[in-house]
């Protein structure tokens, strides 16, 4: 009787080997966990490093959420655990004699449309459960990559990193001012380490210095980026023009956006610059075809009442009130040419994507971490600042910033040392 050949298994060198056969299924990253803090500016940098990874449709996304309205906008500066705990504890006090129990805990949670994650729903964040996800499904699933970013998400990102290390790939967005060794990657923009810097140490008394974070230079786990991570791309560029082709291909050009946010801690001002954004527009309006106005959830009403009542009668202004559709993403694909206040990184970040003029209102401004920021920017050759002197029919282009896709890169890069990589398509 001739015996029986078994089918030799695939060779690793062969083409369009499947990862299995390649390194093992439990080498292959081929879905991630998300943890937002309920900011969309945050929760857009993770969701942007996961799509730049290609696990845009093979994620999960999880919220840190704190306890709002009364007494709770004065706890936000307590980890947020201590602040639920506080809050349970307030309720009893004042004789609430029901608490919301441990399933109304996890239920789902509506998800803001302005995220533009693309999901219905969310879930309550839950450490126990994110491990034993981790750790009961890494056998067929392989291992599972973290994203987080905020600072209500780091105790939760840390403790799966402590539980799960052998199962899990942990990245922190933003600097978490804690131990690095809590993470296996942290990404945070240059300046977050500006307190190290000898002009910042100038500016705090010797004896605060020591609690001034971050207090060491970062090391080989951080990556450094110039500003925020996103979703905005080429392919997202792309689309969004197709998208918003009948809003946007007879507007008068150049089309000038002008985003407002708000002021910061870090960026003060007040209805002064608003009434100097306002002149300074007035002026450029001869060299433009149209110019688009959008508000920020972070723009005071004292702010925008003074941009809408000296440019919301001009025939050249349309503003963006916030209603549905949101045309933020049609508004970079089609823009000429941008006009942004100082204080929101992450709409100057996004701007700077694109390749396109960007100006920047009220840099001087701002201060401690942010000053750094804009003088990176200007170095670069990214932005201008915008005095209302401009002729908008003149262009200037940079090479445009790509701090996610270089994320991306990076992140790959260190899988790939621990022996993991992630799925290709």
């Amino acid at each position: 009787m001739r015996p029986i050949r078994l089918p030799e298994p695939p060779s690793p060198t062969s083409r369009g080997t499947p990862d299995i056969f390649e390194s093992g299924i439990h080498s292959v990253v081929r879905r991630a966990v998300v943890i937002g803090n309920g900011f969309p500016g945050s929760e857009n940098q993770s969701i942007g490093l996961v799509r730049a990874l290609g696990l845009s449709d093979q994620h999960v996304f999880y919220r840190v959420t704190r306890p709002k309205g009364g007494i709770n906008n004065w706890l936000h500066w307590l980890p947020v655990s201590v602040h639920k705990k506080l809050y349970c504890l307030i309720r009893l006090i004042q004789g609430y004699s029901q608490l919301r129990t441990k399933s109304q805990e996890k239920k789902q949670l509506p998800l803001p449309s302005e995220n533009g994650i693309g999901l219905s729903a969310i879930l309550e964040a839950d450490v126990k459960q994110i491990v034993n996800l981790a750790r009961e499904t890494y056998e067929k699933e392989g291992p599972l990559l973290v994203v987080a970013s905020g600072r209500d998400t780091i105790s939760v990102a840390s403790s799966i990193k402590r539980l799960a290390s052998k199962n899990v790939f942990v990245v922190q967005i933003q600097h978490p001012r804690s131990h690095l060794d809590r993470f296996d990657m942290v990404i945070t923009p240059k300046h977050d380490y500006y307190p190290l810097t000898p002009q910042a140490q100038k500016q705090v008394p010797w004896f605060l210095r020591k609690w001034i974070t971050p207090r060491e230079p970062p090391d080989s786990r951080v990556v450094l980026t110039t500003g925020a991570l996103h979703q905005i791309d080429f392919a997202a560029l792309r689309n969004a023009a197709i998208t918003w082709r009948d809003d946007f291909e007879h507007v008068p050009r150049p089309l000038l956006v002008v985003n407002i946010g708000g002021p910061t801690r870090n960026c003060r001002y007040g209805g002064h610059l608003a009434k100097q954004l306002a002149r300074s527009l007035l002026n450029v309006l001869v060299s433009c075809g149209s110019v688009r106005i959008s508000f920020s959830g972070r723009t005071p009403q004292k702010l925008s009442n003074i941009i809408v009542k000296e440019l919301g009668n001009n025939p050249k202004v349309y503003i963006w009130y916030g209603q549905e559709p949101n045309p933020h993403m049609g508004h970079l694909a089609w823009a000429d040419a941008f006009v942004i206040t100082a204080d929101s990184v992450s709409m100057i970040s996004e701007a700077c994507s694109t390749g396109k003029p960007v100006y920047v209102m009220g840099a001087e401004r701002c201060r401690w971490k942010l000053t750094e920021f804009h003088e990176s920017l200007r170095e670069k050759g990214v932005v201008r600042p915008f005095t209302g002197s401009e002729d908008m029919k003149e262009t200037w282009s940079y090479p445009p910033l790509n701090d996610t896709a270089d994320a991306a890169k990076r992140v790959r890069e260190t899988l790939a040392s621990r022996g993991w990589k992630l799925k290709t398509t």
